[in-house]
Parts: structure tokens; C-alpha cells; sequence
């Protein structure tokens, strides 16, 4: 497979550089100007992007819709800044290619008070979104984290770069922030929480090995991490607030891909001729099973199948209003065939007795409408509806031996022992309004509601032959959720923001009301590009859905809901940090944080099990009678360095220590499985301008953390369950070497005339580092008085090679 890389990178590589440089390819740029809390369309700013052979710079000023059109933009990256009396001004750095036109947004902040003249001054960038985030938040730059080595193009990969913010396991793009469970980790696009967006997701999980969301169609988007604005709700992590982009609404505009993660195909354009409309549209589907379809042999029958999409349709309305239509959704499915494989392996593990086949999928649709009234105030809502499926069946080798070779597994026959189809499917709403009364105060209010309807069917039985299924699930039902929200801002002087709000959440199916959470932010910028900040608020949270419906048989032969009146689990959150900008695009920041959670699930009879430590892996979890009696706690400091992309190189460094303990119902005071006390990561790139077409593009990363949790087997235990259980004893109080990993990205980008061609290969774990994940039940058939237990290794060398092409339709005159 390398040496095929290898083949190919250099074969476009001599084929771009045969390719004669020319005068420098130019694009247009084009954009619009709104309020920043209003988003009311700013008419008359000045627009200037100053280029290396522009000291003046290039110049537009917006039109009534806010809009502007800079032509004849050479490639590379620039500076755009506008300005406009009583705003502050803006400046935000640009990269133009020749095969799509840049199209930006640039909310501006109305000024504290009224200007005589405009001074264009350092201003920081990353910053949020959401107007109301004073804290533990950042930024989710497509353009900058698009960069970072490693990442495989998915968000969730991208986003545990940030300080505080640490993948669970290398096989899965699991969020643990701030040694929370992925669990409390909350998607939302345009408003509306969504289902997990990943392909082959386990029920009640926030992660997967594929994500379904391509950053091709993402704008920049929001990243909380604690304390968040009061229209978040039910999380108690974290919230990854994702905004869908515009396509390009003057000029249609094609991407391809090909790559070892999947093959797609975007396309965008207006609607009509009059540029008020677009579309977006894009499709992928896995390589892997692509080359197998066409009969390549990949070395292995277990191939992951899976394809997504997404589309946008926007029409926009008079004074920056518009309505759009938009889409995300994908299916994946696996086999695992342990009867068909000619060879016996030791990685098998527990699961070496059975075949499997697993399938997911999930979709979210909706309509949203933006409109601003009036100068002062501006409505959002958007109706949806979205599924998430999963189904799984096992069959059970009977019989199962090796041959007299002893190393070809033989059986006598199959026969299914575990079958189950979880259907999850919810209609939402969500409305709010902005109101600034003045410069110096604004409003936001709003709810989200959403309706849940549930077909829920799982069935198992003991692997000896001829024994009776047993039901576990068999529900059908709907519940609601309920969540108003209301927050106010408050700009105290020109260099103190406060804001306060009040959240709320009813859910039916468990009765539970969360009936006043409220939030706290302070925000205070200081002399020499300084500022320090700190935010409060009160969190609550559902438990995985399918927990609630799972039952047991009392003596009478009842079926009772056992866990169905588990209330939210709650956290209270704290920090408090510094940041000081050194330069117009570099920065330190650092935070302190407490988190105290409380009414977390733990069983009845006193254990080590707590629902805190559940999220990750590709298990579910099938609990005994839980009480919502649990506590836990995290603190840690971070600190992030970063030097953002404004010209052709950059740098982040993140680091955290952290401490994160929680109690059980047996009152012992344990590690959480995501506690491993520490957690730094460092990257940098550098682009190579080889000439006026020709760009080499090269980058690193350095993830280094603590190892994983675990604790002793129950060998009996493990025996019965065919899984590995562990003692409560020593339950996560025994850690794994820590976790290292160096990962390099080399890119190849040639912008030629109309078109921009990419070649890239993103080299993970280029070190083959051996990092230990978990340890895993694996009865040795070969010898079977070896010791059962075996050590699961995360993520070896993984070579992921892609070619990108993008190139637009030639535009009738």
C-alpha cells in the first residue's frame, strides 16, 4: 500500500511541475458586512485587501444588502479589513485559489461610543460566534484546522487539538473535555441538536470511526467547552455548535475528491440568474469498498461500507434575511466473518466465537429562517426532523475448534444469538430573538423543543445450542423535551462585558425538570492587548436513551422499566482565564477550571459502576437498577500558545493537567476511566511558495498524554459474560504507559488558470508507536491455559493519501 502512495505522489507531482508558471492566477472575492449581535446587513463599510503588490489596496465599499465584489485578487494569502464609522474595525486574513472564488462574512461590533474618526488597530482572531460566549470557548476555523496533521479531514479529530480537549481511543472520534464523558457532548446545526454524526455509532454514544460531517460544507462553527451560553442545554461537557455555509450564490463550483477515506464529489452555484439563490450538494462514499467492488483485494473480507451527504438550498430575502433548506446523513454497515476466515488469530479476542454484521445510519433535515427586522432586532428558527438507526445481529459458531494443523478455525454450524433494531427519529423546533435596546445592551431569548418517538427491539440468548431467546428491549413511545432560555449583555464600559441568563429542560419520558439553570460570564480587556475573563453556570443532561427502556422481568413475570425515572445528571462549572495577544495573529491563553457533577447514575447496590465513565468504545451498556446518587468532580489549568495562518506558517501548542475522580454507590473515591491527568499537543506547518502557481505545504504534530484506565479482571465474571469484567477493587486505579504519537502532513497545491488541483499524504503515527488502548477477553483456542486476558493496542503506522481538484463552470456572460 506505501509503495502505491508513494507511486502516485510521485506521478502528480512530476505532472504539476511539468506544468509552465505563468502570470499569477487572480479569483474574486466577495462577502457581506452585518452586525455582529444583530446581524443586520451594514451598508457603506470600506473593504481593502492589501496584497504584496497593493500597498494602497484593493477597495469596495458594501451595498445596501451589505455585500461587496473585489475581482482580479492574485492567489495567496492577503489581509482584508473593513471599516465603517461607529464600528470597530475588523480584520480578518483571506486565502485566494484559483479554482473557487472566496466568498467571507465579517460581522463587525457597533462601537462602545461614537467615533470621530476610525484607527484600525491589532484585533484578535479566532474569536467565537455565539455573541453571549465570554469563556471556555473557541473558534472552529475550517480554514486553520483544516491544516493540522493527523486529523483525517473530520471536526471531532480537528477539535481535540484545543487545550482541555482529548480523544478517547485512535479508532474513534470520541470528545473527552475536561475529563468528562464523551456522553455529555451535545451537536447542533442551526440551532437544533442532531443526532451522532458518525458512521457506525453505537446507541447512546456522541462518536464513531467515520464522521459523517465533511468539512467541505461547514462554515466556521463554535466550540464550548464549560459554562456555556444559556440558549445550550442538556450537555453537561460540551457543545459543538456547527454552521452549514452558503454555496456560492454568482458562480457554479465543482470539488472532487479521492482519497483512502472516501471518494467525493461537491457541487455549488445560484440558483437562478439573479444571485439571491444557491445551492450546495455533496456526496462521499468509502474507497475501501470501492476497490472491492471492483475486485482488489484489500487483505481482509471485514471492508467498513459507508457513504454521506449533505446538501443547502438558501434564498435569500431584502435586508439580509434568507430561508434555507439543508440536509446531513449516511449509512454504514460491516461484516465481520469469523467463519470465513482461513486463519486462526489471537486478535480476535472475545468476539473470535461469532460472526457480526452492524449497521447505522442517521439523518437530520430542516428549514431555517434568518431575518433581521430592523437595525435593532433579529428572529431565528428552524423546523427538523432527523433519525438515527441501529441494528445488529451475531451468529454463534457451534462447535468451534481448531483443525489438526492448529491453525484453521472449523465449526459445526451457526446459529444466531443476538439480533437488535434501536429507531430514534425526533421532530424539532427552535426560535430566538436578538434585541439590542443600545450599544450597550442586548437581549436573547428563545426554546427549543423536540419530540422523540422510539421503536426499540433487542433479543439474545445463551450461546448453548438450542437455548431460548430472551427480550431486553421492546418499546415503543414518544417523549418531549422541553428547553426555554433566556440571556442578557451588558457592556459595562468600552473594555467590560457581563452577561447573565437563565436555561431550562423538561424531559417526559423520565418526568425530569431541570426548572432554573443560570449562567454567568465576566469579560474584562486590559492595557497591552490583555484581558481576563471568568463565567459560571449550571448544567444538566439526559442519560443515553436506550438506558431508559431497557427492562427486567420481576417475580410475576412483569416487564418494568426499571431505569425509566432516572433524572439528569448535573454539573456545576467555574474558570477563570488570562490571554494576551503578542501579535495581530498570535496569542497565550490560560484557563482554571472546577466542575462539580452531581445525580449521576450509580447502581442501587453499592459498586464501582457509575455512568460517568461510560461513552466510548463500541459497547452498550446494560445496567442493573441505577439511582441518581453519584458525584464526581474535575479541575486543571490549560494553556495554549498559537500562531494562527495569516501569512505561511503556523503553531498551537495545548497543554492540560487535569484531575478527574468520581464516587460510586459504594462511597470509594476513584479515577474516572478519562483521567489521565495530562494531555499536550503540538503542531506547526509551513507553506513553501515555490513559485506563482506552486505551493509545498508542510506540517507536524506531537500528541503526548497520559495512558488509559483500567483495573483487575474478574476472571469467573469474565468467563460467564464472555467479556471482561473487572473488580471493583483496583477499578481504574491501574494506568497504562503513556500515550505518544507524531504524525506529518505533506501537501502539494498548483493554482493554474480556473482550476486548483491538491495532492496530499497525512502520514499517523509515523512512529508506529505501540500505545495500549484497553484490555480485552481473549480465550486462546490454541492453548487454552493461557492466561484469557490480552492487551488491545490503539492505532499503528496509518498512511492516508488524497487528491483534490476544484475547478468552477464557465460563466456565461
Amino acid at each position: 500500500m506505501i509503495k502505491n502512495y508513494k507511486t502516485t505522489l510521485l506521478g502528480l507531482f512530476l505532472f504539476f511541475i511539468s506544468l509552465p508558471a505563468f502570470a499569477q492566477p487572480t479569483q474574486t472575492v466577495r462577502g457581506r458586512v452585518i452586525d455582529f449581535e444583530t446581524k443586520y446587513p451594514l451598508i457603506g463599510a470600506k473593504i481593502q485587501i492589501f496584497t504584496a503588490d497593493s500597498i494602497a489596496g484593493l477597495r469596495a465599499i458594501t451595498d445596501p444588502d451589505g455585500a461587496f465584489q473585489i475581482k482580479n485578487v492574485p492567489t495567496g494569502k492577503h489581509q482584508l479589513e473593513a471599516t465603517l464609522m461607529t464600528y470597530d474595525p475588523k480584520v480578518i486574513t483571506i486565502e485566494v485559489i484559483s479554482g473557487k472564488e472566496t466568498v467571507v462574512e465579517i460581522p463587525m461590533m457597533e462601537s462602545y461610543q461614537e467615533q470621530a474618526e476610525v484607527t484600525v488597530s491589532a484585533r484578535k482572531k479566532g474569536e467565537v460566534i455565539n455573541e453571549l460566549a465570554t469563556i471556555s470557548a473557541q473558534q472552529f476555523s475550517v480554514e486553520e484546522t483544516n491544516r493540522y496533521p493527523g486529523s483525517r479531514m473530520d471536526p471531532a479529530r480537528m477539535a481535540s487539538n484545543f487545550a482541555g480537549v482529548q480523544g478517547a481511543d485512535d479508532s474513534r472520534n470520541d470528545i473527552v473535555i475536561r475529563g468528562n464523558s464523551p456522553l455529555g457532548v451535545v451537536w447542533k446545526v442551526e440551532g437544533i441538536d442532531i443526532p451522532n454524526p458518525s458512521h457506525f455509532a453505537i446507541s447512546g454514544s456522541t462518536g464513531g470511526p467515520v464522521s459523517i460531517l465533511n468539512n467541505k460544507i461547514l462554515g466556521n462553527s463554535d466550540f464550548f467547552m464549560s459554562a456555556f451560553p444559556a440558549e445550550y442545554g442538556n450537555s453537561t461537557s460540551g457543545v459543538f455548535d456547527l454552521k452549514l455555509r452558503n454555496g456560492n450564490n454568482n458562480q457554479h463550483e465543482f470539488t472532487g475528491q479521492f482519497g483512502f477515506l472516501g471518494t467525493e464529489f461537491l457541487a455549488e452555484g445560484p440558483l437562478s440568474s439573479k444571485g439571491k439563490s444557491s445551492y450546495l450538494v455533496m456526496g462521499r462514499y468509502s474507497t475501501l469498498s470501492l476497490f472491492q467492488k471492483m475486485g482488489i483485494q484489500l487483505g481482509t473480507d471485514a471492508v467498513p461500507v459507508y457513504g454521506d451527504g449533505a446538501f443547502k438550498f438558501n434564498w435569500a430575502l431584502k435586508n439580509g434575511g434568507a430561508v434555507s433548506l439543508f440536509g446531513i446523513g449516511g449509512k454504514s454497515t460491516i461484516d465481520i466473518m469469523i467463519s470465513e476466515q482461513t486463519e486462526y488469530s489471537a486478535e480476535f479476542y472475545g468476539e473470535g466465537d461469532r460472526d457480526q454484521h452492524f449497521n447505522t445510519g442517521m439523518f437530520v433535515t430542516g428549514l431555517n429562517y434568518k431575518k433581521p427586522l430592523n437595525e435593532k432586532t433579529y428572529v431565528a428558527a428552524t423546523l427538523s426532523y432527523s433519525m438515527e438507526q441501529q441494528n445488529a445481529v451475531h451468529e454463534y459458531l457451534y462447535g468451534r475448534s481448531l483443525d489438526s494443523t492448529g491453525s484453521t478455525i472449523v465449526y459445526d454450524s451457526l446459529g444466531q444469538i443476538l439480533g437488535y433494531t434501536f429507531t430514534t427519529s425526533k421532530a424539532s423546533g427552535f426560535f430566538s430573538i436578538n434585541h439590542k435596546f443600545n450599544r450597550k445592551h442586548l437581549i436573547k431569548a428563545g426554546i427549543n423543543a423536540d419530540m422523540f418517538f422510539f421503536n426499540m427491539i433487542d433479543s439474545t440468548r445463551s450461546p448453548v445450542y438450542n437455548s431460548t431467546f430472551t427480550t431486553r428491549w421492546d418499546f415503543q413511545g414518544s417523549a418531549v423535551m422541553i428547553q426555554p432560555f433566556i440571556q442578557w449583555k451588558v457592556r459595562l464600559s468600552e473594555n467590560m462585558d457581563f452577561t447573565a441568563g437563565l436555561h431550562s429542560q423538561y424531559f417526559s419520558l423520565s418526568n425530569s425538570i431541570s426548572p432554573v439553570e443560570p449562567r454567568l460570564g465576566w469579560k474584562y480587556r486590559m492595557k497591552g492587548n490583555q484581558s481576563i475573563f471568568a463565567g459560571a453556570g449550571m448544567h444538566s443532561g439526559t442519560q443515553p436513551l436506550y438506558t431508559y427502556t431497557f427492562f427486567q422481568t420481576d417475580a410475576n413475570g412483569n416487564r418494568v422499566l426499571h431505569n425509566k425515572n432516572m433524572d439528569f445528571t448535573r454539573s456545576l462549572h467555574t474558570g477563570f482565564g488570562y490571554e494576551k495577544m503578542l501579535k495581530k495573529s498570535m496569542s497565550i491563553r490560560s484557563e482554571i477550571y472546577y466542575q462539580y457533577l452531581y445525580d449521576i447514575p450509580v447502581t442501587v447496590e453499592p459498586s464501582a459502576f457509575s455512568l460517568i465513565n461510560m461513552g466510548g468504545g463500541f459497547a452498550r451498556f446494560f445496567p442493573d437498577s441505577l439511582q441518581n446518587t453519584g458525584t464526581g468532580y474535575n479541575y486543571g489549568i490549560e494553556l495554549t500558545v498559537q500562531k494562527y495562518f495569516d501569512k505561511s506558517f503556523f503553531f498551537l501548542f495545548s497543554g492540560t493537567l487535569y484531575d478527574s475522580k468520581y464516587y460510586g454507590s459504594d462511597g470509594v473515591l476513584r479515577n474516572t476511566s478519562y483521567n489521565g491527568t495530562f494531555v499536550t499537543n503540538l503542531l506547526a506547518g509551513k507553506e513553501f511558495k515555490l513559485n506563482e502557481k506552486n505551493t509545498l505545504g508542510l506540517g507536524f504534530k506531537v500528541t503526548y498524554a497520559g495512558g488509559k484506565r483500567y483495573g483487575l479482571a474478574d476472571i469467573p465474571a469474565s468467563t460467564v459474560m464472555n467479556e471482561i469484567i473487572f473488580q471493583d477493587s483496583l477499578f481504574n486505579e491501574l494506568q497504562f504507559k503513556d500515550y505518544f504519537r507524531a504524525d506529518l502532513k505533506i501537501s502539494w497545491r498548483k493554482n493554474a488558470d480556473k482550476v486548483t488541483h491538491e495532492i496530499g499524504l497525512d502520514l499517523v503515527n509515523i512512529l508506529n508507536t505501540k500505545n495500549l488502548l484497553s484490555l480485552a477477553w481473549a480465550p486462546n483456542l490454541a492453548d487454552p491455559t493461557a492466561t484469557p486476558i490480552a492487551e488491545k493496542q490503539q492505532l499503528g503506522f496509518l498512511p492516508i493519501f488524497y487528491y483534490k481538484i476544484d475547478f468552477k463552470a464557465k460563466k456565461k456572460e
